[in-house]
């Protein structure tokens, strides 16, 4: 009865709105396009949702670009910025008050408590400028990135936390492209149709991600050699964290330009073994690396093992691997429809999300392409609308086209977070010299819902690695999602009819719990057990 009852809602239209202008949330994200065509000006545009004063409303952070070939932020334009959120849907620009209009060419952001004194803690991922932000409370954040030991020695396009060693400490992945400069540009292109477009990836020198161990005392230690991360160079665009094996130990997923994707096993032993092309995701079953861009990791058809979806460019799909038994993955893109209703496609921002609470995964991506002139090149659009692929609950998914209508931008990150409280999953995006959009979800026939929220003892403080089930359904507390992007705060779970349940909780101390939820429709605060 349960599963029929969640198939009648899913058969519902989702509806959203985008509402950035009257909420007040007006930034658009400055690129600095210039002749030169500069590869960086193609990548920015992360973001993060998450609530920096701890008043229980979702905020929103923007990283963005900077003047070229300076790559300074040299007038507000090209600041960061953060909007507080406060309620009714309504923002308030708070970057200066904040502290953190940021510096150098920003692109991703990632969001976690790194020194466990429950106010969630930014990293700003950039160009040769990365910056750590404390929340010092009362609205306001510090850099600390030179006394906490983090570096600014590679191009780095995001970053991800996660507790890789189980010690109670969030640790810092940063993931890297490749070298760059803005002298002396290659030139790529039809120069007698005075044609300059963005450089393939193949003329960027892969490089490898940076692993931080967290020590505890606001320092970090760069074990990015010892844990065997250094080994592996890629061109590295998005990072996703699970735990693929079942060991209770967190993994990282990284997807790579124009590469073979990483799949770093975290061993116990403080080490990880990149085990992608065993597992089944460094590549699709064509055996050709694609454009690798965003990706999230959960379990979309309930079978309570995490997938992992990812975007690419047109004509390559977007690529949806499904966890089998034993730690493999099935290439599943044909299988769900995927393949078909993204082939000509291309997208960046990525996140699964229950829109309208039926209890099965939608999928959201942010569109566009990566060349502005691919028009006077290839039959492909520049700019485009963005897509939710609705899960029909049997394995395959449908566009619901009509439920982003218009803003066709050139989309970058995105986030997907209940910014009203209201029980429907929202999304923001940002688009590259466009307004951000924030859409609100209108879903009128939208089913039951539980938001849970986690509060380590043992553990990190925001419980991030935690595995927790609600009946049929696991989900893992992360932050790191999308293309460049993050998203820290309660874990959402849509019920259709259902009205009542059980959850079941691993946190990554090890510690297990079960807690009977005796209403839905709300989101609880769960505590680790001492």
């Amino acid at each position: 009865m349960l599963m029929l009852a969640a198939a009648a809602v899913a058969t519902a239209a989702l509806s959203f709105t985008d509402v950035a202008e009257q909420a007040g949330v007006r930034f658009k994200l400055d690129q600095s396009p210039t002749p030169e065509k500069h590869m960086i000006e193609t990548m920015a545009g992360g973001l993060a949702a998450f609530d920096y004063d701890g008043d229980g409303l979702t905020d929103l952070f923007f990283t963005n670009g900077a003047a070229l070939p300076a790559m300074d932020k040299s007038a507000p334009r090209y600041w960061n910025r953060l909007f507080r959120n406060e309620g009714g849907w309504k923002f308030r620009d708070v970057t200066e008050a904040a502290g953190v209009k940021g510096a150098g060419y920003s692109m991703g952001a990632a969001v976690g408590d790194f020194d466990n004194d429950g106010r969630a803690d930014l990293f700003v991922a950039g160009v040769y400028r990365n910056i750590l932000y404390r929340n010092l409370g009362g609205g306001r954040f510090e850099d600390v990135t030179a006394k906490a030991g983090i570096k600014s020695d590679r191009w780095s396009v995001t970053a991800g936390w996660s507790d890789f060693d189980n010690d109670g400490l969030l640790d810092l992945w940063v993931v890297n492209y490749s070298n760059f400069s803005t002298k002396d540009p290659r030139f790529c292109g039809d120069a007698a149709r005075g044609l300059r477009v963005y450089c393939h990836p193949k003329y960027f020198e892969p490089v490898p991600n940076q692993l931080y161990r967290n020590r505890g005392n606001g320092v970090f230690e760069d074990v990015s050699a010892r844990t065997g991360v250094a080994m592996h160079k890629g061109r590295g665009m998005g990072i996703a964290f699970g735990d693929y094996d079942g060991d209770g130990r967190m993994d990282a997923f990284v997807t790579n330009d124009n590469l073979p994707n990483f799949l770093f096993h975290n061993t116990g032993a403080g080490k990880f073994e990149e085990t992608a092309l065993l597992a089944g995701v460094a590549l699709l079953d064509s055996g050709k690396p694609v454009a690798s861009m965003g990706a999230d990791w959960r379990d979309y058809d309930n079978d309570g093992r995490a997938d992992l979806a990812i975007t690419a460019l047109a004509g390559e799909t977007f690529p949806l691997f499904h966890a089998e038994a034993g730690g493999l993955f099935r290439d599943a893109t044909h299988a769900s429809k995927l393949a078909s209703l993204a082939a000509k496609k291309s997208g960046w921002g990525v996140g699964w999300g229950d829109f309208d609470n039926d209890g099965w995964q939608d999928l959201f991506t942010a569109n566009s392409h990566v060349n502005d002139m691919v028009e006077k090149l290839e039959a492909f659009p520049y700019k485009e609308p963005n897509s939710i692929f609705h899960n029909r609950g049997d394995g395959t998914f449908a566009e619901d086209s009509k439920a982003l209508a218009g803003a066709v931008r050139a989309h970058r990150g995105s986030v997907i977070a209940d910014f009203d409280n209201d029980g429907r999953l929202d999304i923001a995006v940002s688009a590259l010299g466009e307004p951000a959009e924030l859409w609100r979800n209108t879903t009128a026939s939208a089913g039951n819902w539980l938001g849970v929220a986690l509060e380590g003892k043992r553990s990190n403080r925001d419980g991030i690695g935690a595995r927790v089930q609600f009946g049929r359904q696991t989900a893992w507390m992360q932050s790191a999602s999308s293309y460049s992007s993050a998203s820290l705060g309660a874990l959402h779970f849509g019920l259709g009819e259902e009205r009542a349940g059980k959850l079941t909780i691993r946190w990554p101390s090890g510690a297990a719990q079960f807690v009977d939820v005796g209403a839905v429709d709300r989101t609880i605060r769960v505590r680790e057990p001492d």
